[in-house]
């Protein structure tokens, strides 16, 4: 494993008078982030879910650092361990941070409420994965103001120039949200998707949880489940996190009957549990 591509295409996007930017991911590298933070400029970084709808994620989202120089030192702890998915680079024109920001913000919430996720641009897989599949006319609309990236793809590091860097509009159908998709890395998206549902939606429960058993093994093992049950879809999926959250341990008739479709499956529970809550006659 080395480091010398990524620092070669640091230098040559430097040398270009290129502004250079750190993705990083904020949730599982919070001690790398506040060593960036105290060592930087105020103009040389953004949180990218802060002024959103989900600015009280900001503490767990992706932030973007711009950095003057190709050896700067702090790289060295990221780039001795490229295969722990803790972000990106790109290469910017000088004054484009702002812009770039917004650019994901724009991008950042999938699909319509109730049912919203967000999208792990930050995530080098996920961004690998699009860069690997979308044809070059849609990389101006994915990357954006982004001149180069350079991402750790798998046992190597993969650079992708921008064609046309600039501000584009969203299409009204995003390519890159139309990418097949793993299982592995569709798990984890689940993972961390489920986890900030619950987060923002039932912490207290969620808290209650977290002191008695590991969350992560738990929201696993309903993803688990729900896969087991073709209920993937994210108010099938929301559901049975709810319900699994305040009953530990669910009724008989929470198992599929035999020849029973998911969907007779979903609606047969869901209006049984609404009979129980009161809800329904």
């Amino acid at each position: 494993m080395t480091d010398a591509p990524v620092r070669r295409w640091l230098l040559e996007q430097h040398r270009a008078d290129r502004l250079l930017c750190l993705v990083l991911d904020s949730q599982n590298e919070r001690e790398m982030r506040q060593r960036w933070l105290k060592s930087c400029r105020y103009e040389q970084y953004a949180s990218v879910y802060g002024e959103t709808a989900v600015a009280e994620l900001a503490d767990t989202g992706p932030f973007l650092f711009t950095f003057d120089q190709p050896d700067d030192r702090r790289l060295d702890a990221l780039l001795d361990r490229p295969d722990s998915h803790w972000g990106w680079f790109a290469s910017l024109g000088k004054g484009d941070l702002k812009a770039w920001v917004r650019h994901w913000q724009e991008r950042l919430i999938i699909g319509a409420r109730p049912h919203q996720a967000l999208y792990r641009f930050h995530d080098n897989r996920v961004l690998g994965r699009a860069l690997e599949h979308l044809p070059v006319e849609a990389l101006p609309a994915y990357l954006g103001p982004a001149i180069s990236v350079c991402h750790w793809q798998g046992a190597h590091w993969q650079v992708t120039d921008n064609p046309a860097p600039g501000n584009c509009p969203v299409p009204d159908t995003p390519p890159w949200l139309q990418l097949p998709m793993p299982d592995e890395q569709a798990m984890e998206i689940r993972l961390a998707n489920a986890h900030r549902f619950l987060l923002a939606g039932h912490v207290q429960a969620y808290s209650a949880l977290a002191c008695v058993q590991d969350p992560q093994i738990w929201i696993r093992e309903r993803l688990t489940q729900a896969q087991a049950w073709g209920w993937l879809a994210p108010e099938r999926l929301e559901f049975l996190l709810i319900q699994s959250l305040h009953t530990p341990n669910l009724a008989p008739h929470w198992q599929a009957r035999p020849e029973e479709t998911p969907e007779e499956h979903f609606d047969r529970v869901y209006q049984l549990s609404k009979s129980w809550n009161g809800e329904t006659p």
